[in-house]
């Protein structure tokens, strides 16, 4: 008796990527119409994993190229254009021969798909630091230095401490540590883009428990940048205790 297709419907859902040769050759007699589009899609699929590992493999680069240094830390940061709410710094200290798929710049990436790599980023990682920047220090010293501050404060988290920094375009003033400054690094280094997934989701994680204090603002959703509701509620109800007020200051008097 032939099995019935949501029986393999199934089967091939539950299959792990490295499962999936064997069932495709299990099942690739079963001339069925609706076998042959779950072996299709299975093939898919495939191809799909297989072009990812090539991409990542690609993001490796640097982390090749400088691992002879020892610990190898990305750096990036999230937060500098937002009217409202810290910048935020991560710093990530990935394994040798890390097998993490899918990390690139946290802005090219779902929310839901930052959410899981955050979860598979901190459990696999050496070590995570993330370093702050409150609106009122942005405002005192600017938010480049600022910027630099919290990024100075996530690389003193990490244990180990790196030897080497792949850091997302800057040079980081006062760590004496060897820099290695790549242009869009969040999307060339396994390493800063981690980094930056997990600043990104530490903000925007942050920015939705202000909400839950200032409702009127929409940061849930906007996540404290200058959307147009934002700006509204801004002139509406005046700035909030998170606001930026070297920021505001062509929306209302500060």
């Amino acid at each position: 008796m032939e099995e019935k297709i949501s029986v393999i419907k199934a089967i091939f859902q539950a299959a792990t990527i490295e499962q999936l040769p064997e069932l495709i050759s299990a099942y690739e007699g079963d001339e069925r119409s609706g076998v042959v589009n779950l072996i299709h899609a299975a093939k898919k699929r495939m191809e799909a994993y297989e072009k990812e590992c090539r991409r990542t493999e690609i993001m490796k680069k640097y982390e090749y190229e400088y691992e002879a240094c020892g610990y190898i830390c990305g750096i990036d940061e999230v937060g500098r254009g937002p009217l409202a709410g810290p910048v935020v710094a991560g710093a990530v200290i990935l394994p040798k021969n890390c097998d993490i798929l899918y990390l690139n710049d946290s802005k090219q990436l779902s929310e839901k798909k930052r959410e899981e790599l955050y979860d598979i980023i901190m459990e696999k990682a050496v070590s995570v630091g993330l370093g702050y920047s409150s609106p009122e220090r942005i405002d005192e010293i600017n938010i480049l230095q600022a910027t630099y501050e919290a990024m100075r404060e996530a690389i003193s988290k990490l244990d180990p401490a790196p030897d080497i920094l792949l850091n997302d375009a800057v040079t980081i003033p006062k760590v004496n540590i060897r820099q290695v400054p790549i242009i869009k690094g969040d999307a060339k280094s396994i390493s800063i883009a981690a980094a930056s997934i997990v600043a990104k989701v530490t903000r925007d994680r942050m920015m939705v428990d202000y909400d839950s204090i200032f409702p009127e603002y929409g940061f849930a959703g906007n996540k404290g940048y200058g959307s147009a509701a934002h700006i509204e509620a801004l002139k509406k109800y005046g700035p909030t205790p998170i606001h930026r007020r070297s920021f505001i200051g062509n929306f209302v008097t500060v």
